[in-house]
């Protein structure tokens, strides 16, 4: 392939522009933001599960609250009734009076064994709330850290993008001086070479893979004309002529 020496060293040119966005696409990639923004999502998932939990126990909780109060209200009730037959003397027989009182003695006592049950399950009621609320705050705390790194995240992108745009237009003017056989041959060989395809020759070093050339090759490559292009015998990488090739 030939291509004036111009633009063989603009083919550098064109490297150095597209390193730079490789980097940047690589520093996007992999901004610390992304990984504590994953720690972060994957907290909140545990937290809203944690969440789920405390709000189901305290509902399960309130049920059972309400029936057991149900049950003390039945209770007493049914011992305020017998309470007023016994204070109306309506019973006479001395049997049926003393069952009666039998009864209201045994209500008073469930009902003792209730209240108590309602003061066990309220404490556990309150119990549940205090873990509810350590959850919610540990959700508002992960939710606001989220929303922190998801703005220093965007930040770092738009300062990325924006420098990215700046070398993507200088590039596209760089890449109108080449050739369109020689540009094909670059864009071909970076997809080969991890995005390296151009590479100049220093003091008898290809800067692509960074072997010095015996003393064969440097004599072949003093013998091409200007116009041809070179590759490294190596690294297939174009090889660009420079004032400090040591030829």
């Amino acid at each position: 392939m030939k291509a004036a020496p111009e633009a063989q060293m603009r083919l550098l040119d064109l490297q150095e522009l597209d390193t730079r966005l490789d980097r940047l696409a690589h520093r996007r990639r992999t901004l610390p933001e992304l990984a504590e923004i994953t720690k972060v999502e994957e907290r909140l998932g545990g937290v809203g599960d944690a969440l789920v939990a405390a709000q189901t126990e305290i509902s399960d909780i309130d049920r059972e609250q309400k029936k057991a109060e149900q049950d003390v209200e039945q209770v007493r009730a049914r011992a305020d009734r017998d309470q007023k037959r016994l204070d109306s003397g309506q019973v006479s027989s001395a049997r049926d009076l003393e069952n009666l009182q039998s009864e209201i003695v045994s209500l008073q006592k469930r009902q003792a064994d209730l209240e108590d049950i309602v003061l066990e399950v309220m404490e556990r009621r309150e119990e549940a709330e205090n873990r509810l609320r350590t959850v919610e705050a540990d959700k508002e705390a992960a939710d606001k850290e989220l929303t922190e790194l998801t703005e220093r995240r965007d930040a770092a992108y738009r300062e990325i993008d924006g420098e990215a745009e700046l070398v993507r237009t200088a590039r596209a003017g760089v890449a109108g001086d080449i050739p369109g056989d020689l540009l094909k041959l670059y864009e071909k060989l970076r997809e080969q070479q991890r995005g390296v395809a151009a590479a100049p020759l220093l003091r008898g070093q290809c800067q692509g893979c960074h072997l010095q050339l015996n003393t064969v090759e440097l004599n072949a490559i003093r013998a091409a004309a200007e116009d041809d292009v070179i590759r490294c015998e190596e690294c297939r990488r174009i090889l660009v002529r420079t004032p400090e090739s040591g030829l």
